[in-house]
């Protein structure tokens, strides 16, 4: 289930992190605001129209000192707690202290694309889209890249911000303490449908990650029942092989997102309508219908065809 405010519900050592900062920088501004209003209002009513003269002040060396040491101690403060969060985020998990990892230190690979994201695993030459699965407490480098413009890899209960720039690699690590599914999000626009370029993170125990991952390596068998199969000579007919991979067939292009095990996924069309067949034959009928300006044309598929590509899809598992 989706947290309210993802922001205030961390979910890893990275995100606690940015929450305590902001909450103690939050705590700390509104008791200055409350200072100095109220020493405004005091002022106010104290020293309000008047006749005489207030009584000059040419001021006092011990109240001068109190005013300097409170902004001191309040910016030492800040800086404590900032350099904590640095800390924090920037650490080494041990697997890296230990040099146990690949030569490049790369765990995840996730690319963003107008207007989806593409997720590799190096490790288990795994490809997927839209969803990233890690085990739990463990920290991992992911690497963001960009094919088009700048986008911004951001999930609120994870980790912090940062954009994936075409041309530029960027890093950021990512952990979770608990199994659970965590909302990512794209916070840079980036065009027509940035508003729906979402993803979701899963976290699983080691051991259903493990099984996960082995599920993720088989590849594509050829469907038995007849209406499956005709699906899959029509996806292979028709422009869809030219533009997505499905492991085990003669599919192998990456210019849209990898269709290997669609039907195990969450959601269709980077968030915005879950995944069921129903929705998977409403999509394919016309995509531009729900997510207009995304990259696939609506092909005028008749409902045969439909039916047929729905059977073969959903045994992408």
């Amino acid at each position: 289930m989706e947290s309210t405010f993802p922001v205030f519900d961390p979910a890893s050592p990275q995100a606690e992190s940015i929450r305590d900062l902001f909450v103690q920088v939050l705590i700390i501004s509104a008791g200055i605001f409350a200072i100095v209003s109220g020493l405004v209002c005091f002022a106010l009513y104290r020293f309000r129209v008047t006749e005489k003269l207030p009584v000059q002040d040419h001021g006092s060396h011990k109240r001068e000192i109190a005013w300097m040491a409170g902004p001191v101690i309040i910016v030492i403060w800040i800086a404590v707690i900032s350099i904590k969060l640095i800390l924090t985020i920037n650490a080494l998990p041990p697997q890296y202290a230990k040099g146990e990892t690949g030569d490049e230190g790369i765990d995840v690979i996730v690319t963003g694309h107008q207007w989806w994201w593409e997720v590799e695993y190096p490790a288990s030459g795994i490809v997927s889209a839209n969803e990233i699965h890690i085990p739990t407490g463990k920290k991992l480098r992911v690497a963001l890249r960009s094919e088009d413009v700048i986008h911004c890899f951001w999930v609120a209960q994870l980790t912090r911000k940062m954009d994936a720039i075409p041309g530029h690699e960027n890093f950021v690590w990512l952990e979770a303490d608990k199994p659970g599914t965590y909302q990512g999000r794209c916070a840079e626009y980036c065009g027509t449908q940035h508003a729906w370029m979402n993803f979701l993170v899963i976290a699983h125990d080691p051991d259903d990650y493990n099984a996960w991952e082995q599920r993720e390596k088989q590849t594509a068998t050829a469907p038995d029942e007849k209406l499956a199969s005709d699906g899959a000579a029509l996806f292979m007919k028709l422009t869809c092989s030219q533009c997505h991979a499905v492991e085990g067939t003669e599919a192998k292009e990456d210019f849209a997102p990898d269709l290997t095990h669609l039907a195990s996924r969450a959601q269709l069309g980077a968030g915005v309508i879950k995944n069921t067949p129903e929705n998977l034959r409403t999509w394919l009928a016309n995509p531009q219908a729900i997510k207009p300006g995304c990259k696939m044309p609506n092909f005028k598929l008749k409902d045969e065809q439909l039916d047929q590509l729905v059977a073969y899809l959903e045994t992408l598992r």
